[in-house]
């Protein structure tokens, strides 16, 4: 449900993104968890800035929208 809402909030806001399936792709899956310490999806990260799971208020404050 918040892969959902993430990517509802990026085309409400017109923000380019790269998503990366974890569950099919065992290296990103890998650098996830090396960079989170943990497997919650999503992950989102903004010029090196990680935000795990939809928080709206701080993807709108990193993204100025």
């Amino acid at each position: 449900a918040y892969c959902k809402m993430a990517k509802e909030f990026f085309a409400e806001n017109n923000v380019e993104y790269t998503e990366h399936d974890v569950s099919k792709d065992n290296t990103k899956a890998e650098e996830m968890i090396e960079k989170t310490g943990q497997m919650g999806v999503p992950v989102i990260i903004v010029d090196e800035e990680i935000v795990i799971g939809f928080d709206k208020q701080k993807l709108s404050r990193l993204l100025g929208v």
